[in-house]
Protein backbone atom coordinates (compact mmCIF):
# COMPACT_ATOMS: atom_id res chain seq x y z
CA UNK A 1 0.00 0.00 0.00
CA UNK A 2 0.89 3.57 -0.66
CA UNK A 3 1.22 6.07 1.95
CA UNK A 4 -1.98 7.96 0.94
CA UNK A 5 -3.81 4.26 1.28
CA UNK A 6 -3.88 3.96 -2.25
CA UNK A 7 -3.03 0.00 -3.54
CA UNK A 8 0.58 -0.20 -5.02
CA UNK A 9 1.52 0.12 -8.67
CA UNK A 10 4.17 -2.29 -10.03
CA UNK A 11 5.19 -2.17 -13.82
CA UNK A 12 5.96 -5.58 -15.52
CA UNK A 13 8.56 -4.55 -18.15
CA UNK A 14 9.86 -6.60 -21.24
CA UNK A 15 13.45 -6.63 -22.23
CA UNK A 16 12.91 -4.36 -25.49
CA UNK A 17 11.49 -1.62 -22.62
CA UNK A 18 7.71 -2.50 -23.35
CA UNK A 19 6.01 -2.31 -20.35
CA UNK A 20 2.68 -3.22 -18.25
CA UNK A 21 1.06 -1.22 -15.21
CA UNK A 22 -0.37 -3.12 -12.89
CA UNK A 23 -2.32 -2.21 -9.43
CA UNK A 24 -2.26 -5.02 -6.91
CA UNK A 25 -5.13 -5.15 -6.23
CA UNK A 26 -7.66 -8.45 -5.84
CA UNK A 27 -10.43 -9.23 -8.26
CA UNK A 28 -9.43 -10.02 -12.32
CA UNK A 29 -8.62 -7.56 -15.31
CA UNK A 30 -7.66 -7.38 -18.48
CA UNK A 31 -4.15 -5.95 -19.93
CA UNK A 32 -3.77 -5.45 -23.26
CA UNK A 33 -0.68 -7.47 -24.60
CA UNK A 34 -0.67 -10.33 -21.46
CA UNK A 35 -3.83 -11.25 -21.25
CA UNK A 36 -6.92 -11.88 -18.54
CA UNK A 37 -5.70 -12.43 -14.76
CA UNK A 38 -5.96 -11.61 -10.76
CA UNK A 39 -2.97 -9.17 -10.30
CA UNK A 40 -3.23 -9.96 -6.77
CA UNK A 41 -2.87 -13.86 -7.15
CA UNK A 42 -0.38 -13.21 -10.12
CA UNK A 43 2.20 -11.07 -7.82
CA UNK A 44 1.54 -13.57 -4.81
CA UNK A 45 4.90 -14.16 -3.57
CA UNK A 46 7.12 -12.14 -5.82
CA UNK A 47 8.75 -8.68 -4.95
CA UNK A 48 10.45 -5.85 -7.52
CA UNK A 49 13.23 -7.05 -9.01
CA UNK A 50 12.33 -10.91 -9.53
CA UNK A 51 11.34 -12.16 -12.83
CA UNK A 52 7.70 -13.50 -13.57
CA UNK A 53 6.05 -15.63 -16.49
CA UNK A 54 2.63 -14.58 -17.53
CA UNK A 55 1.60 -16.50 -20.58
CA UNK A 56 4.47 -16.96 -23.22
CA UNK A 57 6.23 -13.61 -22.12
CA UNK A 58 9.13 -13.31 -19.72
CA UNK A 59 8.98 -9.75 -17.68
CA UNK A 60 11.19 -8.42 -14.74
CA UNK A 61 8.83 -6.92 -12.12
CA UNK A 62 9.99 -3.34 -11.21
CA UNK A 63 8.89 -0.08 -9.84
CA UNK A 64 6.94 2.30 -12.22
CA UNK A 65 8.47 5.57 -12.98
CA UNK A 66 7.48 7.96 -15.63
CA UNK A 67 8.84 5.58 -18.41
CA UNK A 68 6.59 3.27 -17.91
CA UNK A 69 3.69 5.69 -17.18
CA UNK A 70 4.09 7.10 -20.48
CA UNK A 71 3.87 3.86 -22.08
CA UNK A 72 0.61 3.24 -20.56
CA UNK A 73 -1.17 6.59 -20.61
CA UNK A 74 -4.41 6.33 -22.61
CA UNK A 75 -4.22 8.96 -25.68
CA UNK A 76 -6.74 11.41 -27.43
CA UNK A 77 -4.87 14.83 -28.75
CA UNK A 78 -1.65 14.21 -29.83
CA UNK A 79 1.41 14.83 -26.85
CA UNK A 80 4.50 16.61 -26.78
CA UNK A 81 6.89 14.11 -26.35
CA UNK A 82 10.02 12.78 -24.87
CA UNK A 83 12.47 15.00 -26.90
CA UNK A 84 10.31 18.44 -27.14
CA UNK A 85 9.46 17.96 -23.07
CA UNK A 86 12.91 17.20 -21.99
CA UNK A 87 14.33 20.00 -24.10
CA UNK A 88 12.13 22.90 -22.66
CA UNK A 89 12.35 21.61 -19.02
CA UNK A 90 15.73 21.98 -19.49
CA UNK A 91 16.45 25.13 -21.19
CA UNK A 92 13.67 26.95 -18.93
CA UNK A 93 15.14 26.24 -15.71
CA UNK A 94 11.97 24.01 -14.55
CA UNK A 95 12.59 21.76 -11.25
CA UNK A 96 11.72 21.25 -8.42
CA UNK A 97 9.48 23.57 -6.44
CA UNK A 98 9.07 25.92 -10.10
CA UNK A 99 5.37 27.15 -10.57
CA UNK A 100 4.45 26.11 -14.01
CA UNK A 101 1.34 26.85 -16.22
CA UNK A 102 0.57 24.37 -19.45
CA UNK A 103 -1.62 25.71 -21.92
CA UNK A 104 -2.96 22.55 -24.08
CA UNK A 105 -3.10 20.26 -21.41
CA UNK A 106 -4.50 17.26 -24.23
CA UNK A 107 -3.72 13.92 -23.05
CA UNK A 108 -1.19 14.84 -20.30
CA UNK A 109 2.19 14.42 -22.37
CA UNK A 110 3.51 17.29 -21.39
CA UNK A 111 1.95 17.40 -17.64
CA UNK A 112 3.85 14.12 -17.13
CA UNK A 113 7.56 15.22 -17.59
CA UNK A 114 6.49 18.41 -15.62
CA UNK A 115 4.96 16.40 -12.83
CA UNK A 116 8.14 14.23 -12.87
CA UNK A 117 10.43 17.07 -12.31
CA UNK A 118 8.18 19.74 -9.96
CA UNK A 119 8.24 17.27 -6.59
CA UNK A 120 5.83 17.93 -3.97
CA UNK A 121 6.93 21.70 -3.23
CA UNK A 122 6.11 22.64 -6.89
CA UNK A 123 2.81 24.05 -8.99
CA UNK A 124 1.48 22.63 -12.09
CA UNK A 125 -1.77 24.55 -13.36
CA UNK A 126 -3.35 22.60 -17.30
CA UNK A 127 -5.17 24.52 -19.31
CA UNK A 128 -7.07 22.73 -21.71
CA UNK A 129 -10.99 23.87 -23.66
CA UNK A 130 -11.80 20.64 -24.75
CA UNK A 131 -14.05 18.29 -22.25
CA UNK A 132 -13.01 15.31 -24.15
CA UNK A 133 -9.72 15.85 -24.11
CA UNK A 134 -9.42 17.36 -20.15
CA UNK A 135 -11.34 13.86 -19.52
CA UNK A 136 -8.51 11.54 -20.49
CA UNK A 137 -5.66 13.90 -19.52
CA UNK A 138 -6.68 14.07 -15.83
CA UNK A 139 -7.29 10.03 -15.72
CA UNK A 140 -3.46 9.64 -16.27
CA UNK A 141 -2.10 12.67 -14.44
CA UNK A 142 -4.40 10.83 -11.39
CA UNK A 143 -3.13 7.39 -11.85
CA UNK A 144 0.75 9.53 -12.57
CA UNK A 145 0.16 10.37 -8.85
CA UNK A 146 0.13 7.50 -7.49
CA UNK A 147 2.97 5.94 -9.32
CA UNK A 148 5.63 8.97 -8.18
CA UNK A 149 7.04 9.42 -4.87
CA UNK A 150 6.44 12.68 -5.03
CA UNK A 151 3.27 14.88 -7.02
CA UNK A 152 3.45 18.84 -7.68
CA UNK A 153 0.11 20.87 -6.36
CA UNK A 154 -1.81 20.05 -9.69
CA UNK A 155 -4.81 22.06 -10.90
CA UNK A 156 -7.19 20.92 -14.19
CA UNK A 157 -8.46 24.82 -15.82
CA UNK A 158 -11.71 23.91 -17.90
CA UNK A 159 -11.69 27.17 -20.50
CA UNK A 160 -10.28 29.17 -23.29
CA UNK A 161 -6.42 29.79 -22.03
CA UNK A 162 -7.06 33.58 -23.10
CA UNK A 163 -9.55 34.00 -20.09
CA UNK A 164 -7.71 32.36 -17.12
CA UNK A 165 -5.55 35.06 -16.11
CA UNK A 166 -7.73 35.49 -12.93
CA UNK A 167 -7.32 31.61 -11.79
CA UNK A 168 -3.99 31.36 -12.55
CA UNK A 169 -3.27 34.39 -10.20
CA UNK A 170 -5.92 33.14 -7.65
CA UNK A 171 -3.58 29.97 -7.25
CA UNK A 172 0.27 31.46 -7.43
CA UNK A 173 1.08 35.16 -7.56
CA UNK A 174 3.64 34.62 -10.69
CA UNK A 175 4.55 31.97 -12.96
CA UNK A 176 8.51 30.85 -13.05
CA UNK A 177 7.50 29.04 -16.65
CA UNK A 178 4.32 29.30 -19.12
CA UNK A 179 4.10 26.70 -21.50
CA UNK A 180 1.42 27.44 -24.92
CA UNK A 181 0.29 24.48 -27.21
CA UNK A 182 -2.89 25.99 -28.74
CA UNK A 183 -3.65 26.70 -32.47
CA UNK A 184 -3.07 30.11 -31.83
CA UNK A 185 0.00 30.93 -29.70
CA UNK A 186 0.41 34.34 -30.57
CA UNK A 187 -3.33 35.54 -29.46
CA UNK A 188 -2.62 34.03 -26.26
CA UNK A 189 0.92 35.72 -25.42
CA UNK A 190 -0.79 39.15 -24.06
CA UNK A 191 -2.50 37.07 -21.31
CA UNK A 192 0.39 35.19 -20.21
CA UNK A 193 3.13 37.48 -20.08
CA UNK A 194 1.89 39.61 -17.30
CA UNK A 195 1.74 36.66 -15.27
CA UNK A 196 5.72 35.72 -15.24
CA UNK A 197 8.23 36.86 -12.94
CA UNK A 198 10.70 38.95 -14.01
CA UNK A 199 13.60 36.02 -15.09
CA UNK A 200 10.61 33.72 -15.99
CA UNK A 201 10.42 32.02 -19.71
CA UNK A 202 7.53 31.65 -21.56
CA UNK A 203 7.55 28.90 -24.79
CA UNK A 204 5.07 28.14 -27.75
CA UNK A 205 5.24 25.05 -29.11
CA UNK A 206 4.17 26.04 -32.88
CA UNK A 207 3.56 23.12 -35.38
CA UNK A 208 4.18 25.42 -38.41
CA UNK A 209 6.39 28.21 -39.63
CA UNK A 210 3.41 30.50 -39.58
CA UNK A 211 2.43 29.99 -36.24
CA UNK A 212 6.59 30.58 -35.20
CA UNK A 213 6.51 33.79 -37.06
CA UNK A 214 3.37 35.21 -35.21
CA UNK A 215 4.32 34.00 -31.80
CA UNK A 216 7.97 35.61 -32.13
CA UNK A 217 6.28 38.75 -33.18
CA UNK A 218 3.68 38.42 -30.34
CA UNK A 219 6.23 37.84 -27.66
CA UNK A 220 8.35 41.08 -29.02
CA UNK A 221 5.29 43.15 -28.62
CA UNK A 222 5.37 42.06 -25.40
CA UNK A 223 8.52 43.16 -24.31
CA UNK A 224 9.53 39.63 -24.22
CA UNK A 225 13.68 38.54 -25.30
CA UNK A 226 13.63 35.73 -27.83
CA UNK A 227 16.00 33.10 -26.26
CA UNK A 228 15.85 30.49 -28.68
CA UNK A 229 13.77 29.73 -31.23
CA UNK A 230 13.69 26.05 -34.02
CA UNK A 231 13.54 22.71 -33.76
CA UNK A 232 14.91 19.00 -32.16
CA UNK A 233 15.68 16.53 -34.53
CA UNK A 234 15.99 12.98 -33.74
CA UNK A 235 17.87 10.30 -35.34
CA UNK A 236 17.11 6.66 -33.87
CA UNK A 237 20.43 4.57 -34.80
CA UNK A 238 20.29 0.17 -35.13
CA UNK A 239 22.68 -2.24 -34.38
CA UNK A 240 23.56 -3.65 -38.14
CA UNK A 241 23.34 -7.39 -38.66
CA UNK A 242 26.52 -7.49 -40.29
CA UNK A 243 27.99 -5.70 -37.53
CA UNK A 244 28.12 -1.95 -36.36
CA UNK A 245 25.53 0.36 -35.87
CA UNK A 246 23.55 2.80 -38.67
CA UNK A 247 20.98 5.09 -39.20
CA UNK A 248 17.36 3.30 -38.62
CA UNK A 249 14.98 3.58 -41.07
CA UNK A 250 12.69 6.02 -39.83
CA UNK A 251 12.16 9.18 -40.97
CA UNK A 252 14.62 12.22 -39.37
CA UNK A 253 12.33 13.04 -36.55
CA UNK A 254 10.77 16.64 -36.59
CA UNK A 255 7.83 17.45 -34.64
CA UNK A 256 7.33 21.26 -33.82
CA UNK A 257 8.99 24.51 -33.83
CA UNK A 258 9.27 26.01 -30.42
CA UNK A 259 10.34 29.16 -29.06
CA UNK A 260 11.32 30.51 -25.60
CA UNK A 261 11.11 33.97 -24.66
CA UNK A 262 12.50 35.31 -21.02
CA UNK A 263 10.68 38.37 -19.06
CA UNK A 264 13.12 41.16 -18.25
CA UNK A 265 13.41 44.02 -16.40
CA UNK A 266 12.13 47.11 -17.92
CA UNK A 267 14.81 49.79 -18.49
CA UNK A 268 14.18 53.14 -16.64
CA UNK A 269 12.66 55.85 -18.91
CA UNK A 270 15.36 58.73 -18.64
Amino acid sequence: MNEDGGSEWVALREDDGRAYLLQRTPGEVKVKGLGRFDVEQLLNGYSIGDRITVGQKSLSIVDPALPEARRNMARRAQVIGIKDSGFLISWMGIGVGSKVLEGGHGSAGLAMHLANVLGSSGTLISVESRPEHAEVGRANMERLAEVLPEFPDWHLIDGDLIEVGQAVSGICQSLDAAIIDVAEPWQVVPTIEPLLRAGGRLACYCPTTVQLERSWESAQRQGLVIEWAGEMIERKWVKASKGGVRPGNQPMGHTAFLLIAAKIVPHEEE
